[in-house]
């Protein structure tokens, strides 16, 4: 892949937080998530997806990484994710997650790294990077709402790419600014979900002013956002994300093709 394909590398959006990209020759799919609309309970409250994916997992053809913020909630691996996974070689996830999920997982801890083969030669390398889910400190907030980790994708004349994972922490952004400053693309979860027996209604996930400030932390040449439609506990969408990369001076971050697809 040469250094302008790789610049402008595209990323297929399915709703939810599920994206595909081919990056290095290899093709990655973020949170498979390819359900109908219904309720799905959980171990806290009930899902509720409101829309259909665009995609099915028959549509995406062979994939080669998942990269799983975690597993432990319907609107992040679902069934018809979890059973997609069966055919991935390599899932990449939590701790935990990789100890739930059998051997095709590796669950990885803030900062720990995987090299990955490209099949024209070289390397990719995958670093977990911290994600809370919920406001506070971790430790007061994956009780509730269990491990995530995002990740950071980089390789020899490759563009760096983030992607969050359902992450709600600035701090943790800022954290990984100092190591990866400038990313290239970053895939942001977003959507603004709040739960009122959760956290007294806060956030457990960027909201749209958020993200355009983890765009500027970042110093992110391209934002494609995921993770803010297709459930009702997203309470920002399209419109909120469009005003506030506006508002921010931003809106020349956000990814062409998903500004096109209203």
């Amino acid at each position: 892949m040469s250094q302008l394909d790789a610049d402008q590398f595209p990323v297929r959006t399915f709703g939810g937080p599920t994206a595909l990209f081919e990056y290095g020759g290899l093709r990655f799919l973020t949170d498979p998530t390819f359900d109908g609309p219904g309720d799905y309970p959980s171990s806290g409250p009930t899902l509720t997806k409101t829309a259909p994916s665009t995609a099915t997992p028959a549509d995406l053809g062979p994939i080669d990484v998942v990269l799983l913020s975690h597993d432990e909630h319907a609107d992040n691996l679902d069934i018809s994710g979890r059973a997609l996974l069966t055919n991935v070689p390599l899932t990449l996830t939590t701790p935990g997650g990789g100890e739930r999920l059998g051997e095709r997982a590796e669950g990885l801890a803030d900062w720990e790294t995987v090299e990955l083969e490209r099949p024209g030669g070289g390397t990719i390398t995958v670093t977990a990077v911290p994600a809370i889910h919920g406001p506070g400190p971790r430790e007061e907030v994956e009780p509730l709402t269990g491990q995530v980790v995002g990740f950071v994708l980089t390789g020899e004349g490759l563009p760096t790419v983030y992607v969050s994972g359902d992450n709600a922490s600035l701090d943790a952004v800022k954290e990984i600014a100092e190591r990866f400053t400038p990313v290239d693309t970053a895939i942001l979860f977003a959507g603004a979900p709040r739960f009122p027996m959760l956290f007294d209604g806060n956030l457990i996930v960027l909201d749209s002013a958020q993200a355009a400030e983890a765009a500027r932390i970042l110093d992110v040449r391209r934002v494609v956002p995921v993770h803010h439609d297709s459930w009702a506990h997203f309470t920002e969408g399209r419109d909120e994300l469009e005003a506030a990369f506006t508002a921010a001076g931003l809106a020349d971050r956000l990814d062409q093709e998903w500004t096109q697809r209203a």
